[in-house]
């Protein structure tokens, strides 16, 4: 059974989702909540398999709520739904770990399917988005891993394996300043802001072995 978290400001929304998936097999709602701080609570209080979120909700928006799921659980997978369709909010979800990002717009059956793809860890798409948003937004992340040296993919690793900077820097026999600013350049070159999505990365492009979920 998969269990879900819904996560959007209207009633009438978490409503009509909510008899979506309860009335498809395998799937049931375990929490509907009208906020982003709302689902970051949520979410800790019931560890759902899949959380699907709003993108534009008042207070805490949906990409804010998905920064701190991911931050808490690099392997946690978040669906994300908007009435917006837009390249670079696709992107940036996406880029920011979302499993896929299905519009308001969208046949009731595609939220159904993202549900289950997400599961299962395959990227989704609603069918009213042009798929290959989904080629680019990988093609562009491979392409920021391809502009690192040698020695920021070494760094990135033991970084990603849990080593502080200090143990980076005695096990290459390198300073810690050395280690400090590569740590900079990598973050930079990756667009990665924090040590989770540091992780997501690294297990996304088997930089480091995926933790079993």
């Amino acid at each position: 059974m998969i269990r879900v978290l819904l996560v959007d400001d209207h009633p009438v929304v978490r409503a009509g989702y909510s008899r979506l998936l309860e009335q498809a097999d395998g799937i049931t709602v375990v929490a509907q909540v009208a906020s982003g701080q709302e689902g970051y609570a949520a979410f800790v209080a019931h560890q759902p398999d899949v959380t699907v979120s709003d993108v534009a909700m008042p207070g805490t928006g949906g990409l804010e709520l998905l920064r701190k799921i991911r931050l808490r659980d690099p392997l946690a997978r978040v669906l994300m739904c908007s009435m917006y369709d837009s390249q670079t909010l696709v992107r940036s979800a996406l880029e920011g770990g979302a499993m896929g990002f299905v519009t308001k717009n969208a046949p009731p059956d595609n939220l159904v399917q993202a549900v289950r793809d997400s599961m299962a860890r395959q990227p989704y798409l609603s069918e009213d988005l042009p798929p290959g948003w989904l080629r680019e937004a990988k093609d562009d992340s491979a392409n920021r891993v391809a502009s690192l040296t040698l020695r920021e993919l070494e760094i990135w690793r033991l970084l990603a394996l849990g080593h502080t900077a200090a143990e980076c820097a005695q096990l290459l026999n390198l300073s810690l300043k050395t280690v400090s600013n590569n740590q900079t350049q990598i973050r930079d070159k990756l667009g990665a802001t924090t040590s989770a999505a540091l992780v997501h990365l690294a297990q996304r492009h088997h930089i480091i072995a995926r933790a079993v979920s």
